[in-house]
């Protein structure tokens, strides 16, 4: 029996829920005000909104991980108020977390049934629980030994454990947020069949991304909400992607990318990457980037792209040549190639890219320390650091003292982006610099790599949307099976093109 066949067996009688007149506060910070609307069994909803717009915080309300400050949530008709996730999902709610949710140190299987253990007698039945575990990762496409430590998989498979976590516990109504964020196009597919099955045995769907092809091709309707109210609930039919965004940013969004400015191609190479290999990832790639351009890299989960600019700042055992404004380099770690002008942006933003339980400055000033701790740590030069770089990256916030975690998606992305430009790079590499983020703050990121790039930075962006790359740079690198195998000019930039080469059909 598949997982998506087990679900539906244990969905005996579908979940309605009511949201009325739903309050959230956080101290004197109210983040929802008043929210008020259904779900109906059975249909795929598109929650869409901002970073912030309070979608998130809803959503963790119904699945009992947080509770609500005044209003009601009612499931089947019945006022409920849950006092952990564990009461939600007794009733078949489940939340797919956009962060992952994973114990690093414990095995697929036993992150798959944590909380949830089979037991034989006195001991935990194992073998259970891995053939279970097996059954739940084939519905979601991902073939490891449910044995294997997570901590051994690369980002794209812990999303996919997360999905496999969550249908195994007999969902009812599941929340998906930002669920193909790290997959491929053939693993975004197989979501969404598997998504139609779950719909067709009654399962409720609540769709959060920021991918608005996505939401108009797997959903019924859009519900949209912006700055902590709903905004109007809409058939998806009826609304095109770009009266969605219009919706979700209150405003006309004009043109997502900007011009591309032409690069002096007469210029030396900020950087040269000659022959690199990252044993077990990348072999003999070579490339370079000039002053004022935007190098993009494009490839397939697995395609090594991450974890060759691991091996160029130090991170992983490397070797090959490699250049920076005319002078060879070799990196130990990210510190020192900071201190001779490349800096790296992680695609993980919880786990790499910022300390979430740390405040906002202290974030900020992190790899720049020398610079404020002369003789010894200076906060009103942080602070002043700081107040200036909300200012200059739009990241919004109303406390400055606040911790990283206080932040949307969208703005801990504008302030890891701020940080890693503290040490005053001329060579920049952002690792899907936006991912997880909504449709307004991707525009906000795009305007700022161009600003940089004028301002005569060389600006390296790995990213697996190929429309971004299209939109944004100056050339794009394709790497398969850990070589680069092109390098082609904005002018042969298509999806069609970029395809064919990361998957060697040309």
């Amino acid at each position: 029996m598949t997982a998506v066949a087990t679900t539906a067996k244990a969905a005996k009688r579908s979940v309605a829920v009511a949201f009325e007149n739903v309050v959230k506060a956080f101290g004197p910070v109210q983040v929802l005000h008043g929210v008020s609307f259904a779900l109906e069994p059975g249909r795929v909803y598109g929650l869409l909104g901002e970073n912030g717009a309070g979608k998130s915080t809803l959503m963790k309300i119904l699945a009992g991980y947080e509770s609500l400050t005044d209003g009601t949530l009612r499931v089947n008709g019945e006022a409920r108020q849950f006092a952990s996730s564990r009461d939600a999902e007794a009733l078949g709610i489940v939340l797919i977390h956009q962060e992952f949710n994973l114990a690093e140190d414990l095995t697929v299987a036993q992150n798959i049934f944590l909380g949830h253990e089979k037991r034989r007698g006195w001991f935990l039945d194992d073998a259970a629980m891995e053939r279970e575990a097996a059954t739940a990762l084939a519905a979601v496409g991902l073939d490891v030994d449910p044995a294997t430590k997570v901590r051994r998989l690369i980002v794209a498979e812990k999303q996919l454990v997360e999905i496999a976590k969550a249908i195994s516990r007999h969902a009812r109504l599941l929340v998906m947020d930002e669920p193909t964020a790290t997959l491929t196009p053939g693993e975004t597919e197989r979501l969404f069949r598997l998504i139609a099955q779950l719909r067709a045995d009654g399962v409720t769907i609540v769709y959060i991304s920021h991918k608005l092809d996505e939401v108009e091709r797997v959903t019924d309707e859009v519900i949209v909400m912006r700055d902590g109210r709903f905004v109007t609930r809409e058939s998806t039919a009826d609304v095109t992607r770009h009266q969605m965004a219009n919706l979700m940013v209150g405003r006309e969004l004009a043109d997502l990318y900007p011009p591309r400015d032409v690069v002096v191609t007469a210029a030396a190479p900020a950087m040269r990457v000659r022959d690199f290999t990252v044993p077990g990832w990348a072999e003999g790639a070579s490339f370079e980037v000039r002053p004022g351009e935007i190098l993009g890299f494009a490839g397939l989960v697995g395609a090594g792209r991450t974890e060759l600019f691991e091996g160029l700042l130090g991170l992983r055992p490397a070797s090959g040549q490699v250049e920076l404004q005319g002078r060879a380099v070799q990196f130990r770690n990210p510190r020192q190639a900071a201190r001779q002008g490349l800096t790296y942006l992680s695609e993980d933003r919880k786990g790499k890219g910022l300390h979430v339980h740390f405040g906002l400055r202290q974030n900020l000033t992190l790899m720049a320390l020398e610079r404020y701790a002369q003789p010894w740590l200076q906060p009103e030069a942080e602070r002043a650091a700081l107040t200036e770089a909300v200012k200059d990256y739009g990241i919004r916030t109303g406390n400055l003292e606040a911790r990283a975690s206080s932040l949307s998606g969208g703005n801990q992305q504008k302030l890891a982006l701020a940080k890693v430009l503290q040490p005053q790079p001329r060579v920049v590499v952002l690792d899907e610099p936006t991912r997880g983020v909504d449709v307004g703050a991707k525009r906000d990121i795009y305007f700022l790599i161009q600003r940089l790039a004028r301002e005569g930075l060389a600006v390296i962006v790995v990213s697996s949307e190929l429309m971004e790359l299209i939109g944004l740079c100056h050339r794009v690198a394709v790497m398969r099976a850990g070589r680069v195998v092109t390098t082609l000019d904005a002018d042969h930039l298509t999806e069609e093109e970029l395809i064919a080469h990361a998957t060697g059909t040309r």
